[in-house]
């Protein structure tokens, strides 16, 4: 399956990913946050990955599931991920509706994966976020560090405001981590939030390194979740480490923490964003809403 990894290992991992579920008694995973898009897009991405580019702190930062498109869904499937997204985004005008109608096409063809869209302050975008919405989307990304916006820019308020009343989840990257962007951290999408107190938010990457910011947020609005991409692994803690005074209130949000990966661009098996859970010690109950059960009642699975 991969050139780097033998079929056997994946073929191992996948089977401990399957023990893991299978213990708290699930029937699988759900994982918001994952990422597939066209794959001159995402080999541009792996590119800039392998570069060490400023955006990812110029970190070492190998990609550890370099498949190709089939061979990734198919090892999702493997490791017993019941739904999953496709998480793509624009850096520039003009790009987010090509985008989105090619994520329309791959939820046609990729039934276990929520149809996903994305969006760009510019003219436009409350027309083509309707028109995504219409088509079925399930879930937005924003990625605010790539794309270099204010969340609070006033072009985006009325796409905002049509995803709030279709009550369509929006996974934003918005925290400082790895690197920070102008626009970056818990200030401007608390000015979003004022405004659309109902916007269903899913903080990516648990907000890092804003961590006790976000949860902040989580605690005023109700409708604000987290997602918890490569946060608490051994990769994350070493450069932004989660708070230890802040456990407490992730163990009292246990209702509104989501599982992300952000398979297949992370320098580690998938296996590990599992056992960093477990080993935070919240118990099986909230592992199981995490892994699973919160998923299940945000998109009706």
């Amino acid at each position: 399956m991969s050139d780097h990894r033998s079929d056997m290992v994946l073929g191992e991992e996948a089977g401990d990913v399957r023990r893991f579920w299978g213990r708290l008694g699930l029937p699988g995973l759900i994982d918001v946050h994952t990422h597939f898009m066209p794959e001159r897009v995402l080999h541009k991405v792996w590119d800039y990955f392998d570069a060490n580019g400023p955006l990812i702190g110029g970190l070492e930062w190998p990609i550890t599931y370099r498949e190709e498109e089939a061979e990734r869904t198919a090892l999702l499937r493997e490791f017993g991920v019941r739904a999953f997204t496709a998480m793509l985004y624009p850096h520039k005008p003009g790009m987010a509706e090509w985008l989105n109608g090619w994520a329309a096409d791959f939820a046609r063809r990729t039934p276990d994966c929520l149809h996903t869209a994305t969006l760009y302050p510019e003219p436009g975008v409350e027309t083509y976020v309707r028109g995504a919405v219409e088509a079925g989307a399930r879930v937005f990304k924003a990625h605010v560090q790539v794309g270099a916006y204010d969340p609070a820019d006033e072009r985006l308020q009325q796409a905002w405001g049509v995803l709030a009343e279709a009550r369509i989840p929006v996974v934003m990257h918005c925290g400082s981590g790895p690197a920070p962007g102008k626009y970056t951290g818990p200030e401007p999408i608390a000015r979003v939030l004022a405004r659309h107190p109902k916007l269903r938010l899913i903080v990516a990457h648990m907000g890092m390194p804003e961590y006790e910011e976000f949860l902040d947020l989580a605690e005023r609005y109700d409708q604000v979740r987290l997602d918890t991409t490569m946060a608490f692994t051994d990769f994350t803690e070493g450069f932004m480490p989660f708070p230890r005074q802040a456990l407490p209130r992730l163990a009292a949000l246990g209702d509104r923490i989501l599982l992300g990966s952000d398979f297949p661009n992370i320098p580690y098996p998938y296996l590990h964003q599992l056992h960093a859970l477990e080993r935070l010690g919240f118990g099986q109950e909230w592992l199981r809403a995490v892994c699973h059960d919160n998923a299940t009642c945000l998109f009706g699975l």
